[in-house]
């Protein structure tokens, strides 16, 4: 991602920040296949060619639309508790990658780095700085974590497209009904015993992100601790 720049001449009509808040809105409305240079200035009421003063090409505005979604998270110091820092995070990534879900795919498949994504990575080491996993290790960890929280969105905005206006109650109802009548026909008894009530189960599914982040995060980062330990 190339700095902004003051291009000789006349000065600038706007700003690499406009020219990406508009962007970022279009996707937000229509997906990012709708991003083009054409359909961007239109909404700025200017000519395509304009906007190549301020960005060379889509894929440069695609990390610019990125970086710009990093900013949204809300960075305090460390706590103290590491792994009740990782599981905020997560908690605040599924929040701004629902708000923006067409950034999910490109958390999985085509992470950018840019000021805000970088501040995103200090805030991480910060709060790991006392952990005695290598610096790689935590890295790793950071990577794995936006991973796992974009697959989670991922596969919770497929959910409800497929649930067609149920909330998850009535979805999960009609599921349990289907399992329960296979169950009883005595073909799955190991299926039937694990549908059997079990009051100590976690029943939130709110709560199902930070107890997957959780246990990734202490398998990643106690595995490298130890590792360290032993070197």
């Amino acid at each position: 991602m190339r700095p902004e720049s003051v291009p000789a001449g006349r000065p600038n009509e706007r700003s690499r920040a406009e020219i990406t808040a508009a962007a970022v809105a279009i996707a937000d409305r229509d997906g990012l296949d709708a991003i083009t240079m054409r359909r961007l200035a239109s909404s700025l009421a200017t000519g395509p060619a304009s906007l190549y003063r301020y960005v060379a090409n889509r894929d440069e505005l695609i990390d610019l639309m990125v970086d710009a979604v990093a900013a949204e998270y809300e960075l305090g110091g460390p706590s103290g508790d590491w792994l009740a820092d990782l599981v905020a995070f997560a908690g605040q990534a599924r929040t701004i990658m629902r708000r923006h879900p067409w950034v999910v795919p490109l958390v999985i498949g085509q992470p950018s780095i840019g000021p805000h994504s970088l501040d995103l990575i200090e805030h991480i080491l910060a709060v790991l700085g006392d952990h005695p996993a290598p610096t790689g290790a935590k890295l790793q960890a950071f990577a794995m974590l936006n991973g796992v929280v974009a697959l989670f969105v991922q596969n919770e905005l497929a959910g409800e497209r497929r649930r067609n206006g149920q909330t998850i109650a009535q979805w999960q109802a009609a599921q349990a009904a289907y399992l329960h009548h296979i169950a009883a026909q005595g073909r799955h008894p190991r299926l039937a015993r694990a549908m059997t009530p079990d009051p100590a189960a976690v029943a939130a599914t709110d709560d199902a992100l930070d107890l997957l982040t959780a246990r990734i995060m202490e398998g990643l980062l106690g595995g490298a601790a130890a590792a360290t330990d032993r070197d």
